[in-house]
Order: structure tokens, then sequence, then C-alpha cells
């Protein structure tokens, strides 16, 4: 992971190129912890390094669901109110039965996923706002695909920020120091450990 994205050369791979940056950030700042470190919440709020990874994942998850469903909605959560809150609130907590390789796999998998989207997707195609969602603006019917990926792209640019600031404070490792470290265990042939198996 390059400390700056790769030139572009037009709208689509300008998408592709941002949003792929911004979810390996996500493994630099994992480079190196424990499951222990991963799941502590050493600043003032209760966000870790783990469940930053695990609400990316889910968001991600979400917003592209409602891209691969366009210009329709994607399909009703039918199961009860309480254990889809239950659910949202777990996004963000790295839970003891949940390890930092784990959750870095399952954020793998969806990058995959977002990324063969914004390859694929007509980016002008409409995406309903979702209206029973309190905080979503009432007075607009639909966003872009495009605005999606970019709305995803600052979700991860923003969330990556808090995980620099938590890993900062666990071990005092900066982003830069621990790209150098990642892309050094690359080049000498080393996979990640959640691509070992």
């Amino acid at each position: 992971m390059p400390a700056l994205a790769p030139p572009v050369a037009d709208e689509r791979s300008a998408l592709r190129e941002y949003l792929a940056f911004h979810q390996s950030a996500y493994f630099a700042v994992s480079y190196g912890l424990t499951d222990e470190q991963a799941r502590s919440a050493p600043a003032a709020s209760a966000l870790s390094i783990g469940g930053l990874v695990k609400h990316a994942t889910a968001m991600q998850r979400t917003w592209m669901a409602r891209v691969a469903a366009a210009p329709a909605e994607p399909p009703k959560d039918t199961r009860p109110f309480e254990q889809i809150a239950q659910e949202f609130g777990d996004q963000h907590v790295m839970r003891p039965d949940e390890t930092l390789e784990g959750l870095l796999r399952a954020f793998e998998a969806q990058n995959e996923k977002s990324l063969r989207l914004v390859e694929a997707a007509d980016l002008d195609t409409a995406v309903p706002v979702p209206q029973e969602i309190p905080w979503f603006p009432k007075n607009q019917p639909a966003w872009s695909v495009r605005w999606v990926i970019l709305h995803v792209i600052n979700e991860l640019a923003r969330h990556a920020g808090h995980a620099d600031i938590i890993r900062e404070t666990i071990d005092g490792a900066t982003m830069y120091e621990l790209i150098a470290g990642l892309e050094n265990w690359q080049i000498e042939g080393w996979v990640q450990p959640w691509k070992a198996k």
C-alpha cells in the first residue's frame, strides 16, 4: 500500500482506485496487532481497530447491496427490529469470540465484491433513498450509484482516520511506518495471515 493512490485516467478508475486505497488502510493499521490489541479501546471512545474493521465491512455490504439492487431497493430485512438493532450495535465491537484474522478475511471478501461492483455498475443508475431510516433526507428520492460509491469512500476514509488515532494510542505506531512494515513483509514473500490458510 503506497502512501498515495495511484494515478487515474477517468472517473471509473478514480472511483475504483480511491476505494481500493482506502480499503487498504485497514490492513496497514492492523499490521502486527494481537487480537487483544485489536479489541482494545484505548481512547476516550469505545472504538477499537477490530470494531472499525468490522464496521467498515458491514457498511460496505449495506451500501453495495443498494448499488447491486438499483434501481430497485434491496430485499427487505424481515427479521425482528430488536435483532436488527442488536446486529447494528454489535457491528462496532470486536467480540471475545472474534479474531482480527477472521475480521480481516471478511473485510477482504467484501472489498473484492465492492470493487467488482464499481467496475461494472452504471454510475448514473438511481439508488432509492430508504425513507424508513430517520437520518436520511425525506426530500431526496434517490442518489446515483456514483454518489453511493463516493459516500463509501468517504466513510472508509473517516473511519481509517479513527483507526490511525487508536493505533497510535495502542503502541505509538503511525501509518507511514505501518505501511512500510506491511510492504516489506509482502516483498519478502510473506502473505497476510488471513490469506495463509
